[in-house]
């Protein structure tokens, strides 16, 4: 039988990974494809550098954890095309936090309006949203 936690466990995980990387994270956007692990070097070029509000997840509900505020940067640093993200605790190197990023409504953990991205443009997060699973 595969294990089984209740809501509040799933929520206490998720609220974990906002206390883990603290205050003041770090959101970069990359190109191409993800690194194996949190624990493998950056791959890909840095094109947005997003520092987080201060409370910058929701107090997770029902297994799900949203993003708080806005996650916005007002002048991308580089030109291409998003192909995934990284969460960095404040000091910008420790990687807490990967995936793929997806337009809006297309279901990924974080959603922006355009993948394409221009250097100099401002670039915002529509969504960001963590799920806990074994229901």
């Amino acid at each position: 039988m595969a294990l089984q936690y209740s809501v509040a466990v799933r929520n206490a995980q998720l609220d974990a990974v906002e206390t883990t990387a603290g205050t003041g994270g770090i959101l970069k956007v990359w190109s191409g494809a993800a690194p194996a692990t949190c624990a493998t070097a950056d791959s890909g070029t840095a094109l947005v550098i997003i520092t987080l509000p201060t409370d910058w997840m929701a107090a997770a509900s029902a297994a799900s954890k949203a993003k708080s505020g806005t996650w916005s940067d007002t002048s991308a640093d580089a030109t291409g095309t998003a192909g995934h993200f990284r969460l960095y605790a404040s000091d910008g190197t420790t990687c807490h936090v990967q995936g793929e990023i997806t337009i809006t409504g297309g279901g990924g953990v974080m959603t922006v309006d355009s993948l394409s991205v221009t250097a100099g443009q401002t670039f915002t997060v529509t969504g960001f949203t963590l799920a806990a699973g074994n229901a």
